[in-house]
């Protein structure tokens, strides 16, 4: 790009450099930094050329045609100077940085410095260079750009003022190949163009490399299937059968599938990280507020949504866990090919063992019975039932200790109920309105709570009617 408007994706740069040359408050260092392709150094040729322009629009858009824009791109200008700091990371390198930066430019307004990768730069060369970068002469300026800023030191970007490039959007990456493709004469498939979009990764340069190679091989027009094949990537097509299998529990179509993915040369990790992006296309265009978060083709959103209408969120969900799950521990699986097989046939049966899942909850929970110390339990050995008296105090200490406070069968049919309630499931609350006799009677009797504090009282005077003396005879009863 030679101009601001030619910039893709980063207008919240190019309006806050214009801003700053309307006011004259241009500063005197910059650090662009961001991911690699987006446009840093590229703004900062075109912050340079507009600075020594002769000829700025109003929009502060370099002319391109006065003496120093024509010097700069014919690559012998001598006010806009570009390093490599990767090369020249010395302090020698920036000793005669320092002292070129002593002598005023011939022509024009500026001295401009672009110092491109500086994070290259050693500890000793930043601070050889620091002061200058402090209290440079008013005619430098200094631009530095870097894909890693946390290898700045933090005295460098104080004196700096800093620009985060951001990542460009598939969409912008889109519709700037297609303005290439209408200017080129080039024929391309919405799908292709997206593909190429996404395999640059938010990279425009990555995307135009991409774009030269399939051109070149396809020519003047670019079918999807070209750049999957030149691009080494999955067609889509066979995650649409894999979720179609998915569905349909079809567990052969799932494995000759992925049979047929092996033979082609692809490794289990692409297929895995395709399932899972699959998998969030088809959460996405569930909710309609969502839809606009895919990312494509209108013809590949309209096949997701038909498709997502077959699913349920938690079963996609579902899905996307155990991908998740099968891909970290892909790493530590040393038969692959049967990690992955284990997982679809997992996937192929989710649909069953989440209606499994829901009937288990909702079925009702099997009821308990009072357990109750039997007459046999009771009973003293023989060895031990020479003293009758003790025997008896045993028995009933064991009888009063073992019966539930505030439940009994001693109390008359008469007792008025307290609370009379059934346990029923959350998920079958709403089916059981009229519960039928058996329900009823299965319903605990609750004592008043007059009886139960008399029942208590009464418990508590026959405890301490049958204390026992602590000596080894009443031990040895108890004990056995």
């Amino acid at each position: 790009p030679l101009k601001w408007s030619d910039v893709i994706g980063q207008e919240h740069i190019s309006n806050t450099l214009k801003n700053a040359l309307s006011q004259g408050q241009v500063a005197h260092a910059f650090l662009f930094t961001g991911p690699r392709g987006v446009g840093k150094t590229t703004c900062a040729r075109i912050l340079a050329r507009v600075l020594n322009c002769e000829n700025p629009s109003p929009e502060w858009e370099p002319c391109n045609v006065c003496k120093t824009c024509q010097a700069f791109q014919e690559n012998n200008s001598f006010n806009i100077i570009e390093l490599d700091a990767a090369s020249n990371n010395g302090v020698e390198d920036m000793r005669a940085l320092v002292e070129q930066v002593r002598y005023q430019p011939q022509y024009g307004k500026f001295k401009i410095y672009i110092i491109d990768e500086v994070h290259m730069l050693t500890y000793s060369a930043f601070n050889a260079f620091l002061k200058t970068l402090e209290e440079p002469p008013p005619y430098a300026k200094f631009i530095l750009a870097t894909t890693e800023k946390h290898k700045i030191i933090p005295t460098i970007l104080s004196r700096c003022q800093v620009y985060d490039f951001r990542r460009i959007q598939v969409k912008d990456i889109i519709h700037q190949l297609e303005k290439i493709c209408a200017v080129e004469s080039i024929e391309a498939d919405p799908e292709a163009l997206y593909l190429i979009a996404q395999k640059a990764d938010g990279a425009m340069r990555d995307a135009l490399s991409i774009f030269d190679r399939i051109t070149s091989f396809s020519g003047k027009k670019l079918s999807y299937k070209d750049v999957a094949d030149n691009l080494n990537v999955l067609d889509q097509d066979y995650f649409f059968k894999f979720y179609d299998a998915f569905l349909m529990e079809d567990e052969q179509t799932a494995f000759l599938l992925y049979d047929k993915i092996l033979k082609l040369g692809f490794d289990s990790e692409v297929l895995l990280e395709g399932l899972g992006l699959h998998a969030r296309n088809l959460l996405v265009c569930k909710s309609p507020e969502m839809a606009a978060l895919f990312e494509g083709s209108e013809h590949s959103k309209s096949r997701y949504l038909s498709q997502a209408e077959n699913y349920s969120k938690s079963f996609l969900m579902t899905c996307l866990e155990s991908l998740n799950e099968s891909e970290i521990n892909m790493g530590r699986a040393r038969n692959k090919r049967l990690h992955v097989e284990i997982l679809l046939n997992k996937l192929c049966q989710f649909r069953n063992l989440i209606t499994k899942g829901i009937s288990t909850i909702t079925a009702p929970a099997p009821e308990k019975k009072t357990s109750e110390l039997s007459k046999e339990q009771l009973q003293i050995p023989q060895s031990v039932q020479h003293n009758s008296d003790l025997t008896d105090k045993v028995q009933q200490t064991v009888q009063i200790s073992s019966a539930p406070v505030g439940v009994s069968n001693e109390f008359p049919k008469t007792t008025p109920l307290v609370n009379q309630t059934t346990v029923v499931p959350a998920a079958s609350t709403d089916k059981v309105s009229n519960p039928g006799p058996a329900a009823v009677s299965s319903i605990p009797r609750l004592a008043d709570l007059k009886m139960i504090k008399e029942k208590i009282a009464n418990d508590e005077r026959i405890r301490q009617e049958n204390k026992m003396e602590f000596s080894e005879e009443s031990v040895r009863i108890f004990w056995e």
